[in-house]
């Protein structure tokens, strides 16, 4: 399974045609599977591939439909640093979505984002204000 999520990833890296594919081939269920089912090496595989499908718009919308929010929301506080970063940088692209910076929010990634940006490496800093800054951008997001 990680070596499928690994090798679905090296095919959608800067690839548009082959991330609809991917997609139309049926591989983002599983993936999201994998992101609560699979060891610490297939949740990061699966998340680093769903943050490249969802470059696409149109994966963004079936990436949150098959679940994925809730469980790249929980990879943020229980997971390893480098599935973090993918996670974080999977919402990062879902948030991309005004639909989906909704669904994040509600999924509570707000609080995770906010503790990786004085816990985490620079990088996953960058994801994780990225993830917010595109999570601030939705009306629907903003508390008086």
């Amino acid at each position: 399974k990680e070596k499928a999520a690994g090798a679905l990833w090296n095919l959608a890296v800067e690839n548009a045609d082959n991330q609809v594919a991917i997609a139309k081939a049926g591989a983002i269920p599983p993936l999201v599977a994998l992101l609560t089912t699979g060891t610490a090496e297939q949740k990061e595989k699966a998340a680093r591939t769903l943050w490249n499908l969802a470059v696409n718009s149109d994966n963004q919308v079936a990436i949150a439909k098959a679940g994925a929010i809730p469980p790249l929301v929980a990879l943020l506080s229980s997971a390893t640093a480098v599935v973090k970063d993918k996670a974080a940088g999977a919402l990062w692209s879902l948030a991309s979505n005004s639909d989906n910076q909704v669904a994040i929010a509600k999924a509570g990634a707000i609080p995770p984002l906010v503790a990786l940006l004085s816990s985490a490496t620079a990088v996953v800093k960058d994801k994780a204000a990225g993830a917010l800054w595109s999570l601030a951008s939705n009306s629907d997001n903003k508390v008086a």
